[in-house]
């Protein structure tokens, strides 16, 4: 009996992730050196492993995403609307998390016995985005890539993705679609090793964090940050997008109510590609919506309609800028308001997709990461929020669609 109930036992991902930071916290707390440094170095590490990996998985995603769709007769009209209501819906998301970033005003993870900001490795350089506007036209097709320009590379994937889908070689097309497809498998199945080691990941951030924290550092603002995040998220799911249904004589909360299921599933699993059979049965089932439009409509949003991802990357990249001494003006928080749109686009759907983007952005712009350290802890509960309201508003899509094409 015994045998039977050792050999059952398995590690939870709660109980790796609460094994991390306790480990990470007696390191650092009683100073033990070699947990310290092992701490510093697998840090370092990761930082590496999130530069090599994440700006080529964003690219590989929006390129497979808009080469594999293609105007079927009779539904170029329903590509058009989805498109034009998913991006839509996801620059308001972001927009809603600047206005909320500039109300509520994060304060600064300050370090008073060094620089005055969170990490000594602070920028001497202010990032003038409007600046690079001229320069996103690359030499040559590689360069965005390997100089980790952010901005040049999705335009690339855009284009790229976009010339795919309008190939009239059938063949061609075809083949390409596949082989971009396939490479973003590899890199998904990648990220997801990635993942399941991200307890170590965890270790290594906080152990850097709490030495700083010892050191001096003032976490006052980490709470305001969370404050907009999550804050972003609500009044987007509860508030602007039920004003949208509403306007087009929908009813909003007798939606949500039909499609708890699907939300529910969605906040636990924290992945909205896993909800996708659930998502579909449930608005077919409960809101009557035309198989034809819901099964190729919510695979759409459910791969480039990113409301939560793009409400957490623009509050986090900002926060991380701000808190390593960068010069953010209001002209260039609303550029990042279509960076983080159109980085959202290339989010896999799987956990933790917003936190790779996320780290990605930063490190291809030499922004240090470890202040991620310490909201690491909390993003199981942001990952939970933005997973359902990202398949929140894959509904209401499909649902305003259905809606019109029966008027």
């Amino acid at each position: 009996m015994c045998a039977t109930h050792s050999s059952s036992f398995k590690l939870t991902t709660g109980s790796l992730y609460l094994m991390a930071i306790s480990v990470a916290i007696l390191g650092s707390w009683f100073e033990i050196s070699f947990l310290q440094v092992a701490g510093k170095i697998i840090s370092d590490t990761f930082i590496k492993i999130f530069k090599c990996i994440s700006l080529p998985l964003i690219s590989l995603s929006i390129i497979a995403t808009l080469s594999q769709y293609r105007f079927h007769q009779g539904m170029g009209l329903i590509w058009k609307k989805t498109l034009l209501y998913t991006l839509g819906t996801t620059l308001i998301a972001a927009s809603v998390s600047m206005v909320l970033y500039c109300l509520i005003g994060p304060s600064n993870v300050t370090d008073m016995n060094n620089t005055g900001t969170f990490s000594s490795e602070t920028s001497s350089k202010p990032l003038h985005y409007l600046n690079h506007i001229s320069s996103l036209i690359p030499s040559h097709i590689l360069e965005p890539f390997i100089d980790h320009h952010v901005i040049g590379a999705l335009l690339i994937s855009l284009v790229v993705g976009l010339a795919i889908g309008s190939m009239k070689d059938d063949e061609g097309k075809n083949s390409i679609a596949a082989f971009f497809k396939g490479t973003h498998g590899i890199f998904l199945v990648i990220t997801g090793w990635i993942v399941k080691i991200i307890p170590i990941a965890l270790f290594g951030f906080i152990i850097s964090s709490i030495t700083q924290i010892k050191s001096g550092m003032h976490i006052r603002g980490l709470g305001g940050y969370l404050t907009v995040v999550i804050l972003a998220n609500v009044i987007q799911g509860l508030v602007i997008l039920p004003l949208w249904l509403r306007s087009k004589g929908i009813a909003p909360y007798a939606t949500l109510k039909a499609v708890m299921p699907a939300l529910t599933v969605a906040f636990f699993s924290k992945s909205s590609t896993g909800t996708l059979p659930i998502t579909i049965e449930t608005a077919e089932k409960n809101l009557k919506i035309n198989p034809t439009l819901s099964r190729f409509i919510l695979p759409l949003c459910t791969t480039i309609n990113m409301n939560g991802c793009a409400a957490f990357i623009f509050a986090t990249v900002v926060f991380l800028m701000q808190n390593n001494g960068i010069e953010l003006s209001y002209m260039s928080m609303v550029l990042w308001i279509f960076i983080a749109t159109l980085a959202a686009i290339g989010n896999a759907g799987v956990p933790m997709g917003c936190f790779f983007l996320s780290a990605s952005l930063l490190t291809s712009m030499d922004v240090p990461i470890t202040l991620l350290g310490l909201i690491l802890p909390f993003y199981s509960i942001i990952d939970m929020v933005e997973t359902s309201l990202n398949v929140w508003s894959d509904v209401c899509v499909t649902q305003v669609i259905d809606h019109e094409s029966k008027a």
